[in-house]
């Protein structure tokens, strides 16, 4: 009876156990499911959040833009309350421990990273520099006002606070591997870094602004800059010829416009300015003798350099700094200033010559560049009012007048299609201006890995290149050895009037002069391929040509000189090859009197397959 009693005992014992077992394992699966409920949601909380936040950062450009920084304050304090509560969620202590979990983990702990550089993005720099943003009197920033000082001074503690938070965030996210992450979480990963790079470069640009305007524009003393306006009628690397100089004098924030020259008046320069050998030896001695040549280069910091130089020699004074702008430019300008009027002794030349009394944004460029030569025989009397133009265009700056948002959006669109340049004397300003576009150099941190360059400079002699309409095109080559192979392709046309040579006045054809017929342009084309690479072949219409190859700080140059009777077209071709880089190809090319997006056409890739 004891044994089976015992036996009675041990089956209620296992069905206890089991049922203790059962109980757990109910209990466990449904602690799991609790815990991937809960996770479920905090992924959903998360993505939610991120997905709105991200929707209306998208608006605040247009926001911006449109002048309304109320809803720009109120659009930002709406993207932090959802990056904030992306964050809290990405936070939670089931979340941080799912990021211990073997082969899963780097999933939640990557999602973690995402929100907290959101967040951080949003509280660290959008929220400052909305508050900055609502609180600017634009107007100030025009150069009559002298407030520009104050304004730039008062926003440069947040301006550079958020371009530190971002790049901050941005390394971040760049440290974190995403080979083995899920492609949900990989995804938004990359879709982040890319974003935060532009706006990193954005903000550091403007970090770069707030740190270097107030010394360039005269906080600790008066500066004097050598403007230099090129004439895209007789082109050269960086433009065209320097004609028309002006000294630019800015003390406090205000601008002044000082003494003007023609560069023709400065006169060879003897003994020549001492410049690189190895552009010396692809421009010829040129560059260090004539201020109308010292842009044969298009290394701006070279030619800016040689101008100050020689500016020195002829005047005695050193100027700070060298600015180039061109027509194009100035037509942007006045687009935001309003017209400007001729007047003074230079209105009699303008009734006499028939020239318009009032510029605008519409007329200055045919104006400056074609009829003021067609129109006006004397040189002297060309140069004289190309001055009075320049003069009242920044008599209307520095009066004030005009929006100064408009301004601002006129001279970066000039800087973006490299019609404004920048050089200072000062090393340690030319150091920062050397990592952007603005400083027209042709290598270093401004300079894209696989960029290519295409430059004229006028053999003529005259102003002919008003007529001369062009394209460049990149064309993309299979690679060959493990190196990419790229053409670059340019077509320029003569445009000028079959009868050109005779209806036109000897200074705008040249007369022949140097020995280019009446009506005909001759060009130098010079292509640059990134650094490194080769350059190894040129063509004229399908047929191979001989070409002058040359060095020029690590990249490859190459100049064919071109000849076009009016009407004509042709399509030279430089083959670049040995390109160690692999990402996506850009090209620079001087600016002219065609827009630049008309010049520059989208790369063609060439197929790396035949058959099927």
């Amino acid at each position: 009876m004891k044994a089976a009693s015992m036996t009675i005992a041990q089956k209620r014992q296992k069905r206890t156990r089991r049922l203790y077992a059962a109980l757990f394992g109910v209990a466990l699966i449904g602690l799991v499911l609790a815990v991937l409920a809960w996770l479920g949601f905090q992924a959903k909380t998360i993505r939610d959040n991120l997905e709105s936040a991200l929707n209306m950062a998208a608006s605040l450009p247009g926001d911006a833009a449109g002048g309304d920084s109320t809803l720009t304050v109120n659009t930002v304090d709406s993207i932090s309350s959802h990056t904030t509560a992306a964050r809290q969620a990405a936070n939670d202590p089931l979340w941080l421990l799912s990021s211990s979990i073997p082969g899963l983990g780097e999933n939640f702990s990557t999602v973690t990273e995402l929100a907290t550089a959101a967040d951080d993005v949003a509280q660290l720099a959008a929220k400052p520099l909305a508050s900055v943003y609502a609180s600017l009197d634009w107007q100030a920033l025009t150069p009559g006002k002298g407030e520009a000082l104050p304004s730039l001074l008062a926003a440069r503690p947040q301006v550079v606070s958020a371009a530190h938070a971002v790049r901050q965030s941005g390394n971040r996210l760049s440290e974190i591997d995403d080979q083995n992450l899920f492609p949900e979480v990989a995804a938004p990963l990359r879709e982040a870094r890319g974003k935060l790079s532009i706006l990193r470069d954005e903000l550091d640009v403007a970090e770069s602004v707030v740190t270097l305007a107030p010394e360039m524009l005269g906080k600790n003393g008066t500066r004097n800059y050598l403007l230099l306006i090129q004439n895209n009628a007789e082109s050269r690397a960086s433009g065209g010829i320097p004609g028309a100089l002006a000294v630019l004098t800015v003390s406090d924030g205000k601008l002044t416009l000082g003494a003007q020259e023609s560069a023709a008046s400065i006169g060879a320069t003897s003994p020549p300015v001492q410049t690189d050998p190895a552009q010396v030896s692809i421009y010829s001695s040129r560059l260090g003798k004539y201020m109308q040549d010292v842009n044969l280069t298009p290394d701006f910091p070279t030619a800016a350099s040689t101008a100050q130089a020689m500016w020195e020699r002829k005047t005695g004074q050193r100027v700070d700094g060298v600015i180039s702008i061109d027509p194009v430019v100035l037509s942007y300008i006045i687009q935001s200033t309003g017209p400007v009027a001729v007047s003074g002794p230079e209105l009699a030349v303008v009734q006499m010559a028939g020239l318009p009394a009032q510029l605008t944004g519409n007329n200055v460029v045919p104006t400056l560049l074609s009829n003021v030569y067609s129109q006006i025989q004397q040189p002297k009397m060309q140069d004289v009012y190309f001055a009075s133009v320049a003069k009242e265009v920044f008599a209307a700056i520095s009066s004030g007048r005009g929006d100064a948002k408009g301004l601002i959006a006129a001279i970066t669109r000039g800087t973006n299609e490299g019609r404004v340049l920048l050089w200072s004397a000062r090393t340690a300003e030319q150091s920062i201006l050397t990592k952007y576009t603005v400083s027209g150099s042709i290598s270093g941190p401004s300079v894209l890995p696989a960029q290519f360059g295409v430059y004229f400079n006028d053999g003529t002699g005259a102003k002919m290149d008003y007529y001369v309409k062009r394209t460049v095109q990149l064309v993309k080559d299979c690679p060959a050895e493990g190196y990419e192979q790229t053409r670059v392709r340019v077509t320029s046309t003569n445009t000028a009037p079959a009868d050109a040579g005779v209806t036109l006045p000897a200074y705008v054809t040249g007369g022949g002069l140097y020995g280019v017929a009446p009506g005909s342009v001759q060009t130098n084309v010079v292509a640059y391929g990134p650094a490194l690479a080769q350059i190894e072949s040129a063509m004229m219409n399908g047929q191979k040509i001989p070409f002058a190859p040359y060095l020029h700080a690590t990249r490859p140059v190459g100049v064919v000189a071109q000849q076009l009777a009016p009407g004509e077209s042709e399509t030279v071709e430089f083959t670049f090859g040995k390109i160690v880089q692999h990402t996506e190809p850009n090209v620079v090319v001087t600016p002219s009197v065609q827009p630049v997006k008309d010049v520059i056409l989208p790369t063609e890739n060439a197929s790396c397959y035949s058959g099927k």
